[in-house]
C-alpha cells in the first residue's frame, strides 16, 4: 500500500506492506484523514518530543531511525477483520475510532507509533471495540473531524463550568474553533475569541464566538465580562503563552492549557500566587467525549463546514505541511490517501459573498 511516511526528518511517499490484523483488530481503507497541528509540531520538534515522552511514565517515544506514518484523525471504511474477533460491522461501513489499539499491556497511540501506522496510509489497523459507525447521512469529511471536536469538548469539560464564568479563547485554529463550538453548546456566554488572523477570527463568529479580537489592535482580557469569574483556553501552543495568561488574567481565574507546547516555557509563578490563579493542563479526550463529538457532528450541532478548507492526496501532504503555516489560507486540510496527486489540492483561498458580507466562500485557484 501506499503512504506518506515520516522518514529520516522528512516526509516522502512510498509503499509499504499492507497491515494484518490480529485478533480484536479490523483492517480499515482510510477515506480521510485530518493534518493536525500536533503532526505539524511531530515533524518539526521530533527529537524534543522523543526526550520528553522518554520522561513520562508510560509513554512509548518514537524510534525515528524506522519509519512513523502519522495521523490520528480519521475516518475509514470497513475491510476485514482479526481471527476470532467479532464483526459487528459489515465490510464497506463508515466507522470512526480513537486513535488507540488495545493490547494486553494497556493501550498504545496510533499516529505517533513505530508499530501502528496512522491515517496517513491507504490502509490501517484500528482496535474492534473502540469502533463506531459514522451515523448515515454525515459525510465522510466532517466524521474526519471527532477527533479534533472531542479535543475542544474535553477542554471544556476539564475547566469544570457552572455557567455564569466569562471564557475567553486564546487562538483560533482547530483546536481554539472547537473549544468555540463546545462553549456555545453549555451557554457559557459571552465568548471572547482572540487570534491575529482575520479568517480565523471569522471562522470563530461562525463556531459561536460572541466577540473577536485581534491582539495586534486590542487586549483581549479587557474585554471579558466583569463581575464574573474568567476561564482561559490557552489553544496555541508556544512559549509564552501561559505567562502572558498569568500576567494578564484577573484574580481567581482559570487557565486551561489546551495548545501542546513542544518547547520548554518559562513562567513566573508568582504572577499566579499572588492573584490565587489555577492553572489546568488537558490532553486528548475519554471515549464518551468521542462518542458524544461524533453525535454532535451528525445532528449539526456543530458546523463542521466551516472547518475544512483543502482536500489532498498523499503526493500533498509534504506541501500541505507549508500551506498550514499560513493561517490566512488553511485551517483544516484533509488527506484522502487513495485521491490522485493534484497540485492546486491545497492552493485554496477565500472570498467574500457579494450578498452577505458575513459569508466566507472557498475557492480553488
Amino acid at each position: 500500500m501506499r503512504a506518506t511516511i515520516f522518514r529520516s526528518g522528512d516526509l516522502v511517499v512510498d509503499t509499504m506492506p499492507a497491515p494484518i490484523p490480529a485478533e480484536g483488530q479490523m483492517l480499515v481503507k482510510t477515506l480521510a484523514c485530518g493534518i493536525c497541528g500536533s503532526d505539524l509540531h511531530a515533524a518539526k520538534h521530533a527529537h524534543r518530543m522523543v526526550e520528553v515522552t522518554r520522561r513520562v511514565p508510560g509513554r512509548v517515544p518514537m524510534d525515528l531511525s524506522r519509519d512513523i506514518v502519522f495521523g490520528h484523525e480519521f475516518c475509514c471504511e470497513v475491510l476485514d477483520y482479526g481471527p476470532r474477533t467479532e464483526r459487528k460491522l459489515k465490510p464497506g461501513t463508515r466507522v470512526c475510532s480513537m486513535p488507540v489499539m488495545m493490547e494486553a499491556d494497556g493501550p498504545k497511540g496510533v499516529g505517533y507509533s513505530n508499530h501502528y501506522v496512522g491515517g496517513y496510509a491507504e490502509q490501517m489497523l484500528l482496535s474492534a471495540p473502540l469502533v463506531l459507525e459514522v451515523p448515515n447521512g454525515l459525510a465522510t469529511e466532517h466524521a474526519a473531524l471527532t477527533e479534533p471536536i472531542a479535543v475542544g469538548v474535553h477542554a471544556v469539560e476539564k475547566a469544570l463550568l457552572n455557567g455564569d464564568e466569562a471564557p475567553l479563547v486564546v487562538g483560533c485554529g482547530p483546536v481554539g474553533l472547537a473549544v468555540i463550538a463546545a462553549l456555545r453548546l453549555k451557554h457559557i456566554r459571552p465568548i471572547v475569541a482572540a487570534d491575529f488572523s482575520q479568517k480565523r477570527r471569522e471562522l470563530a463568529v461562525r463556531m459561536g464566538a460572541d466577540i473577536v479580537v485581534d491582539p495586534a489592535d486590542e487586549d483581549p482580557y479587557a474585554r471579558l465580562a466583569a463581575g464574573r469569574c474568567a476561564v482561559l483556553f490557552e489553544c496555541v501552543g508556544v512559549p509564552g503563552l501561559i505567562q502572558q495568561a498569568l500576567e494578564k488574567a484577573p484574580r481567581d481565574a482559570r487557565i486551561v492549557v489546551v495548545g501542546v507546547c513542544m518547547e520548554p516555557d518559562a513562567i513566573e509563578p508568582m504572577f499566579g500566587i499572588v492573584k490565587e490563579i489555577s492553572l489546568q493542563f488537558v490532553l486528548g479526550y475519554t471515549p464518551e467525549e468521542f462518542a458524544r463529538s461524533l453525535r454532535l457532528l451528525a445532528e449539526g450541532a456543530i458546523d463542521a463546514s466551516a472547518l475544512v478548507t483543502g482536500k489532498i492526496g498523499l503526493d500533498d501532504v509534504k506541501n500541505a505541511f507549508q500551506e498550514l503555516a499560513n493561517p490566512e489560507r488553511h485551517t483544516k486540510i484533509l488527506i484522502e490517501p487513495w485521491r490522485g496527486h493534484d497540485p492546486s489540492a491545497v492552493r485554496m483561498t477565500w472570498f467574500c459573498d457579494s450578498t452577505n458580507s458575513g459569508t466566507k466562500r472557498g475557492m480553488r485557484q
